[in-house]
């Protein structure tokens, strides 16, 4: 797809990219086409990988090692964006981890310490995040933020655990951070994507039967990682300008249905052979 220069002068910071698996990483691709410039973060542990340097140069980026739980280092990494840029016209936070999920500790048996861990990686570090930009004054009167959740916040998936809580925490911010940045002329959404094949998701167990389960609802099918870029840019450009404090549910209209005939037929077909 050639770019159409909607993110043209714009300038932001994007944290989550890990490797060509991740959303982040897409959403980093889609910007540089259409004009936008970037600083590209991660945790440092993410540095051993080496991966994302490739991501850096081919989107005429610079790299800046964070840590999303720590205060210090994000505050630290404003300062240097603020170097390079001066001031910034949006943040992607594209950051979740389940603590519990990865160690495949169920709901009702949740390790506490690694609970509080996921809700601070998954959903604190978006306002620690907002909030260290804000204290340096560099979001612009017409800046865009946008963060990635999941209908997990809504509706009960059982393997997707304490996600569903820290997506649902995640959403509350974005309403609570949303009324407080509108007075400033700034605004901020989050994106309810569809089960998607990225390196966190494959993390979460029965996942695949997850994928096949909402393409199998969904009219449109999965949303992919491509279109999901896409759909971001629109947020990050001035034509979403108006548009703030939502969840927007990009997911092929898996969120509206109820059932569909193809999963009836599977159900039925599955019936008949246990039978």
């Amino acid at each position: 797809m050639n770019g159409h220069g909607l993110l043209k002068g714009k300038n932001g910071v994007i944290f989550g990219a890990l490797n060509e698996a991740s959303l982040a990483w897409h959403i980093a691709e889609a910007v540089y086409r259409e004009g936008g410039r970037f600083v590209l973060s991660n945790a440092p542990i993410v540095s051993r990988a080496g991966t994302l340097e490739g991501l850096a140069e081919r989107t005429e980026s610079s790299i800046i090692w964070a840590d999303a739980t720590n205060s210090g280092q994000i505050s630290e990494l404003f300062s240097e964006v603020r170097d390079s840029f001066g001031s910034i016209d949006f943040i992607v936070h594209s950051i979740g981890m389940g603590m519990n999920v990865r160690k495949n500790k169920d709901y009702d048996e949740l390790q506490y310490e690694w609970f509080h861990k996921t809700l601070d990686i998954s959903a604190m570090s978006l306002h620690r995040i907002v909030r260290a930009a804000m204290d340096l004054d560099m979001i612009n009167r017409g800046g865009s933020i946008v963060t990635l959740t999941y209908l997990g916040a809504q509706r009960t998936f059982s393997k997707y655990s304490e996600m569903g809580d820290a997506k649902a925490l995640l959403e509350s911010i974005v309403r609570s951070l949303g009324y407080r940045l509108g007075k400033k002329g700034i605004r901020i959404n989050s994106i309810s994507q569809s089960p998607t094949a990225t390196t966190a998701g494959h993390g979460i167990e029965g996942f695949d039967s997850m994928f096949e389960f909402a393409r199998q609802i969904s009219p449109l099918g999965n949303a992919d990682s491509d279109s999901c870029a896409d759909y971001i840019v629109t947020l990050l450009s001035d034509l979403t300008r108006m548009v703030t404090m939502q969840n927007l549910y990009h997911d092929g209209g898996f969120s509206t249905m109820g059932i569909s005939d193809e999963l009836i037929e599977t159900l039925q077909e599955a019936l008949t052979t246990a039978s």
